[in-house]
This record gives structure tokens, sequence and C-alpha cells, in this order.
């Protein structure tokens, strides 16, 4: 029997043309905070932070820095941290989706993992460095190129479908993610799994502290402050999030879990600087104002924002303005906050993590707070969820995602709600359905 709602939209470009109704029916997350999903999601409602001093990097000398590293070993000695990371996460979105790839043609599997920064690890030769020399068992040829963790979870699913990576900086998690609905509207595959991984490397840290970036304070756990006065950076984390994504049709057939619809997605640039904001936030207004448009959502229909929220002097102000300038009189009802003060910043990953956050607070009615926001700036003056999260069954929530090189990105998701929990499937907008 068909569902009581269309499975198809029309196509955004005005062709007439219908494209498939795309939904997230698996999610698979490691953190700093937990090891599985549901793990890093109860710490995340509870508040817990993530960070601590970290010391044992060997281009760091003594020096101990402040981050949120996951703890991998011994289960996976000698792989560079994004490869295991990405193949956690997969296996538990796969899992979590209760899909079956060995009843699906797997030329119609894609499969879209952010790049990390690969493994340099083998130039030490040149340095006489031995130390930072990879294990013999598995060696550096195997995880150099930033497609290594990519290909990891296409082996490993034995996935044959389209296969894609972005680098984009902090927004190349999202990147991905939205390529990924892009192949299941145009027809090319039936299912993609889809996410990012990142995690500590010398040269990244290195290469923040020089850009001043980095967050300093004696409690590491109230080091980064986004939206707050007296913000001083971000803290690096390492974790990855995948997704499983769906044609509407195919998971009503096969009676799959639903956990949101994929609304749509945009990408933009700055144009402006390698690694300084555009503090006009033009680009990320107008990349809002066009996703409202191709998603036919009012400014009034955005119930949350998961916003970038670095933390830093440029970002959190900049991030606000673009706001306000898309959504105008609305942007004072929505509810925006950043999960970086708990998780870090995973760079590569960033976005995907907290879309996989977002996706979960839908779930589950509650809004995740901004911790160590304690001291508002009047120039971030939305309500940014100082603290404590607030349980709110939100329909429609964005997420921002905004990478060095001026890169932009944001999704839209609305809430699946079931029949089984007592709401009706969701409607389309009213200005698709008429």
């Amino acid at each position: 029997m068909s569902p009581p709602f269309p499975t198809t939209l029309p196509c955004c470009s005005g062709s007439g043309k219908h494209e498939p109704r795309v939904v997230i029916t698996g999610v698979g997350l490691v953190s700093s905070l937990g090891r599985d999903r549901e793990s890093t999601w109860q710490a995340v409602r509870q508040g817990q932070r993530g960070m601590r001093w970290v010391k044992g990097i060997p281009e760091l000398g003594s020096r101990a820095v402040i981050a949120a590293p996951v703890d991998l070993e011994p289960d996976f000695p000698g792989q560079l941290k994004p490869i295991p990371l990405a193949r956690l996460a997969a296996l538990e979105a796969v899992q979590d989706a209760q899909l079956n790839l060995q009843h699906l043609d797997p030329f119609e599997v894609g499969c879209c993992i952010s790049g990390h920064m690969g493994d340099a690890s083998h130039v030490a030769l040149r340095l006489g460095r031995t130390e930072l020399l990879p294990r013999k068992d598995f060696p550096w040829w195997q995880q150099w190129f930033p497609s290594s963790a990519c290909e990891e979870v296409k082996r490993s699913l034995g996935l044959r479908g389209p296969s894609l990576v972005h680098q984009a900086a902090c927004a190349s998690g999202l990147a991905d993610f939205h390529a990924a609905v892009r192949l299941l509207r145009s027809g090319q595959c039936r299912a993609v799994v889809a996410g990012a991984a990142d995690a500590l490397h010398p040269l990244f840290i290195a290469g923040f502290e020089r850009l001043r970036v980095l967050a300093q304070a004696e409690d590491p756990q109230e080091a980064c402050r986004p939206f707050d006065r007296r913000r001083c950076g971000f803290v690096m984390d390492e974790g990855a999030a995948v997704f499983v994504l769906e044609r509407l049709e195919d998971a009503l057939a096969r009676g799959a879990k639903i956990y949101a619809e994929v609304l749509g997605g945009i990408m933009a640039a700055q144009a402006h600087h390698v690694t300084s904001m555009d503090m006009g936030s033009h680009a990320l207004a107008e990349a809002l104002r066009r996703l409202l448009h191709q998603t036919q959502l009012e400014p009034e229909q955005v119930d949350y924002i998961n916003a970038h929220g670095t933390g830093t002097q440029q970002n959190d102000p900049a991030e606000v303005q673009g706001i306000r300038q898309a959504l105008g009189k609305a942007a004072s009802q929505v509810v925006l906050s950043s999960t970086k003060a708990q998780l870090g910043h995973l760079i590569n990953a960033a976005g995907c993590v907290e879309l996989a956050i977002t996706v979960l607070a839908l779930r589950d009615g509650f809004l995740p707070p901004t911790m160590n926001l304690t001291d508002p700036d009047p120039e971030c003056d939305l309500n940014c969820l100082p603290l404590e999260g607030l349980p709110q069954r939100a329909q429609v929530a964005l997420k921002l995602s905004v990478g060095f090189g001026g890169h932009v990105v944001a999704v839209a998701l609305r809430r699946w709600n079931d029949p089984a929990t007592g709401f009706a499937y969701p409607e389309l907008p009213k200005a698709q359905a008429a």
C-alpha cells in the first residue's frame, strides 16, 4: 500500500521534475564523551565536557595542550585515528539503520566520508625522528591519502557506488553529507553512507597555535566559551559521525526507523580570506536565505540552529549577524547553541558530529546547551541557551558549518513524526503542497 503522502518533491531548479525525498535512517557517533551514539548524546544532555590536558605529542616536547582525545588503544594499534574512528561510526550507523547491504546492489550504495590530513609520519625518515614512524603492522602507504578513511569504510562494507571526499576545512563533513543527499536525489544511489572523522595531529595543533585560535584556561573544561564575552578560542577534538541516508520510498518499503527528513542543503563561499572571516556575514546570510527558499521554509518555522560556534573572537558575532540578516525578526525566536564547548572542534568532522547531535535533539525533543556561556557577549544577542538544555519538541533545525578558506555549508532537517508516537506523517510545506 502506498504511503498517504508524496515520496518525491518538485526539483528546486523549477524544471518540473520530481526528486526523491531523503531521510536519515542510521546514526553512528564516536567522541571524547563516548564510544557510541547514545553514550555521547547522554553526556551532551548532561552538560559534560571532554576536554583535558594532553601530553606525549613528540613534536610539542614536554608541553601539554588542552584537547579532547578519544582513547582507541590497544584496539587499533598503528593506525592513524581517523580511519578506525570512521569505521566504528560507519558500522554503528549501518547496524542502527538495520540496513542489509547484501540485499542491495553494491553499485547503488555510495560512500561520502570527508578527508583527513593523511599520515605524514614517513617524512620523519628525512628528519631522523624514528619515534614518529608508523607501526609496521599498518604502514603509512595504506593511510597516506586524504581519502583513506573513505576507502576503508567502502572496503569494510563492500560498497561499490559513487565515492566522494571533500576538503573544505571545518565544513568538510557537512559538505559530504550534502553531496550524499545530491547522489540520492539524482537517482545515482538508493542509499549512501556519509560522514566524517578526524583526530588530533601535531601539524594541525602547531598551525592553530600560530594562528592564536586555541583556547587557554587553567581548567581545560572551561576553555571553550562560545558566544561568551571572555571567549578566547576553541579546543581541538577527535571523533567521527556517520549517517545512513536513503530515499524515503525505500526506507518506508523496508519499514526502517526514520530519524529525520533532509529538507535541503546549500554551499557557498565567502571569497574573502584564507583564515579571516567576512565580518559583514554576507555569504552566510545569503546561503541561509537560499536554503529557506529552496526548502520553502518561512523563517518562523525554524525552531533550532546548531551553530558553528567556535568560541573565537571573529566567528561568533559574524555567525549571529548572518543569522539575523537571513531570518529577520524571526531570529529573536529561534534557539541557537554550540556544542563545541562540550565536544571541542573536530575540524573536518565538526559538521557531521554536530549534525548527529542535532538529529538526536530532534528525536528526543531536547535542545543541547551552550556550556561555559556565563557572560554573554552583547554582539551575540540571540537565545544561545546558556548552561542548560531546553526540553522542546523542535520540528525544523538548521546546521551551519563555516570553514577556513571561506567555505559555508548549511543543512535543513525536519523531525520525522512517526504515527506510532501519536503524530501524523509530516506534511509538505504549503508552498510545495499547493
